[in-house]
């Protein structure tokens, strides 16, 4: 059975603002060099943008001595994860884009939409996630684990942002 969250990350400035950020490839380049404190290979595999939005593609790898004891009984080699994030071309009333990640042999999905919009004081990010662990006795703990780990990574990456464009583009 799935497991679903929702996390709004709330910033400062206009939605127009965090979409700029989110066009420019040293936006996430900047991203990814900071991973590296955690994890060793990050890397920006893949950035597009245009009129219709963007689509960028991140690799990481998670070494297995990282890892909770309970997935390194699942995995059995450092876990390379493949996360693709989209958001289609800016609208005044909402952004929507998606957000999916993947391990190459790993036992299970994850897959969310993610909706800017404007707001009084700011902007809102809203994520909605859906992970599903398709091994039988560890699966909820499993998709639990990764919740909480996904909660931790969206408020860095809320934080990360919030920084970047005070210092890029106000």
């Amino acid at each position: 059975m799935a497991r679903r969250l929702s996390y709004s990350a709330r910033f400062k400035f206009p939605a127009e603002k965090f979409y700029e950020a989110q066009m420019e490839r040293q936006y996430w380049q900047d991203l990814v060099d900071g991973f590296r404190m955690l994890t060793p290979v990050s890397e920006l595999d893949e950035f597009t943008a245009g009129p219709n939005g963007m689509r960028v593609v991140l690799k990481q790898a998670i070494p297995r001595d990282m890892l909770p004891p309970v997935a390194q009984t699942v995995m059995r080699k450092d876990m390379m994860i493949t996360r693709v994030e989209t958001l289609g071309a800016f609208d005044t009333a909402a952004t929507e884009g998606t957000y999916t990640a993947s391990i190459p042999a790993g036992p299970g999905s994850l897959n969310g939409e993610q909706i800017l919009t404007d707001t009084e004081t700011g902007s809102t990010l809203r994520k909605t996630t859906e992970v599903k662990v398709f091994l039988p006795f560890v699966n909820g703990t499993l998709e639990q684990l990764m919740l909480v780990n996904l909660v931790d990574l969206f408020r860095a990456e809320a934080e990360y942002s919030q920084h970047w464009v005070g210092k890029h583009l106000l």
